[in-house]
């Protein structure tokens, strides 16, 4: 959870804007991403990602998985709230 909290937050870092949800969404968006991002680099680039909580690749995959489901949900829903 504390990987997917700052994964989350570094995302929303690098792609700013008004998304939901708060410290949750971005807890829920990094968790998720870590999962996407895991699982994108084991299938996509043959590298599964090890489990070890320093390792660069395992931030690597996370924030970039988390980066990719604050786009789609910017193309899904808009990126500004009313």
């Amino acid at each position: 959870m504390v990987l997917g909290l700052l994964a989350g937050a570094i995302a929303k870092a690098i792609l700013p804007g008004r998304d939901p949800g708060g410290c949750v969404g971005t807890t829920a968006t990094g968790i998720a991403g870590a999962f996407l991002g895991g699982w994108l680099s084991a299938e996509l680039l043959d590298r599964p990602v090890q489990r070890d909580f320093f390792d660069a690749a395992t931030w690597g995959s996370a924030i970039a998985g988390a980066l990719v489901l604050l786009i789609a949900y910017r193309l899904l829903f808009g990126n500004s709230r009313d």
